[in-house]
């Protein structure tokens, strides 16, 4: 049967129209210019003020942006580039924008149904659907700064930076990099993006931070997470935790294994006063620590972070 016969009746097929319909309106093509010729790719509004988020590979390092709007371009400036999550976040000169609503991608699960809407190869705006099919830090060959979302999403080039929804409509993720020639791809996670946003409207930066906990887990795979030491002068080396202690959580973060003590110091803030939740002989106890500058935070220059691949090179 056609398709536009049936394809209004199909449940699966009208609610991704319908993400699709709702959201469409806030996706934007950004369009850029470096030394080796000129970029596109996509990103959307997050605020009505004309604030996007969009791929680092796309608005982290280039000039002369610009973000297409349907028929109206705009000259865009950079607010903030954080290789280190591979966010940029860029600003047009625009009232009452289209923006899309935030979710949360810790409410996403294995076999969750999402959407990604974006630009593929300069084409028009299109959407694509799949689900998820999993998490993880690493993608095999590299670490992320955080942990990603898997979606078994296909992506092609000119989607770096487009948003992943849920089937609410709202952005659970960001598109980065992707998996095995485009059949999937990782995604940032939204709070990743809010976290660079909020230290960038708070400082006028990102500042990562740090504790200089040094930890192992003991064996077994069930095993908890055990502070080791603690790194010299580092925040954490006076704060009454004890090599022996287990962690337990750390801020926000229930600390269960390696990947959640990663996580949770993506989303430190130096200065920021950090709650750190630990066992001692069987026996809870807290401590506040204020996170210190990361020594080993990516600095644009001398080290550009993980490369992602999935802006387009026009005229290439």
């Amino acid at each position: 049967m056609p398709g536009g016969a049936w394809a209004g009746t199909d449940p699966l097929s009208a609610a991704v129209q319908a993400v699709f319909q709702k959201s469409s309106k806030a996706v934007v093509k950004v369009e850029a210019e470096d030394d080796n010729g000129q970029l596109s790719g996509t990103g959307f509004f997050i605020d009505p003020n004309g604030t996007v988020y969009t791929n680092y590979s796309v608005g982290g390092e280039s000039r002369d942006i610009v973000i297409s709007d349907g028929a109206a371009r705009y000259p865009a400036t950079r607010v903030a580039a954080d290789p280190r999550s591979g966010l940029a976040i860029l600003k047009i000169d625009a009232q009452k924008t289209p923006f899309l609503p935030l979710g949360k991608s810790t409410s996403l699960s294995v076999a969750s149904m999402v959407v990604a809407i974006g630009y593929p190869l300069d084409l028009p705006l299109t959407p694509n659907f799949g689900c998820v099919g999993g998490f993880g830090i690493s993608d095999g060959n590299r670490f992320f700064a955080v942990s990603h979302i898997r979606a078994n999403v296909p992506v092609q080039r000119g989607e770096g930076g487009a948003p992943l929804l849920n089937m609410d409509g709202e952005v659970v993720g960001i598109l980065e990099s992707s998996l095995d020639g485009g059949a999937g791809c990782f995604v940032l996670p939204i709070e990743a993006a809010e976290k660079v946003q909020s230290d960038v409207m708070r400082f006028g930066e990102v500042r990562p931070g740090w504790l200089g906990i040094r930890y192992d887990r003991e064996d077994g795979a069930d095993s908890p997470i055990v502070v080791q030491g603690f790194i010299a002068g580092s925040p954490a080396e006076k704060s009454g935790i004890q090599p022996g202690d287990a962690i337990t959580r750390i801020g926000d973060h229930k600390v269960t294994c390696v990947d959640d003590i990663l996580n949770a110091a993506f989303y430190l803030t130096a200065g920021d006063e950090v709650p750190i939740s630990v066992t001692r002989n069987g026996q809870p106890q807290q401590y506040k620590v204020t996170a210190g500058p990361n020594p080993d935070a990516p600095d644009e220059e001398s080290n550009p972070g993980p490369v992602f691949n999935l802006s387009v090179r026009l005229g290439k």
